[in-house]
């Protein structure tokens, strides 16, 4: 019988003859990402936490936390060395983020965490799925850490717009 990996691999070139694409490695990330979403949902179980509709103050503060988070994952500088084994270093982004390439690797999984945590897109359900949980787990340490994050991400906005206006002072 044929072995998981060796038909995967076959689906994966007959899907994309042309491009490698880790579907394995894919498939492995929604499995956890499976695992993650029924582990909080029986954690909220187990402790008796309530599930209730988010207010739409709480579904801006984890929006705009889960952007910031996100991003932070994915982009910056300071976090590089968490997406270092998946990733390399390809140039500078600008705002103090970078652009990174996904090692190639034998391995579908590698490859497939390597399209995870640089893309903030795709972290960014993955950030969004562990903030609502948090949100029901632990509703005042989640809004607090979602308060520091919205912040922050504000501040990006703010010193981004302070740079244009700046420059267009400055007739640049």
């Amino acid at each position: 019988m044929q072995s998981l990996r060796a038909r995967m691999a076959r689906v994966g070139q007959s899907y994309a003859p042309h491009d490698h694409r880790p579907l394995g490695g894919y498939a492995a990330a929604m499995g956890a990402f499976g695992a993650l979403a029924v582990s909080l949902a029986g954690a909220a179980k187990v402790t008796g936490k309530p599930f209730s509709q988010p207010s739409a103050a709480d579904v801006i503060l984890l929006s705009v936390a889960t952007h910031k988070l996100s991003r932070l994952l994915a982009k910056d500088a300071v976090t590089s060395p968490l997406r270092a084994p998946f990733t390399r270093y390809a140039e500078p982004a600008g705002a103090a983020e970078l652009n990174e390439e996904v090692r190639h690797h034998e391995s579908s999984l590698k490859h497939g965490i390597g399209e995870l945590v640089s893309c903030p897109f795709c972290l960014a359900v993955w950030v969004a799925t562990g903030l609502t949980g948090g949100l029901v787990l632990a509703p005042r340490l989640t809004r607090l850490a979602a308060v520091t994050l919205t912040a922050t991400a504000v501040s990006d906005f703010l010193q981004l717009g302070y740079d244009i206006a700046k420059k267009a002072a400055e007739g640049d």
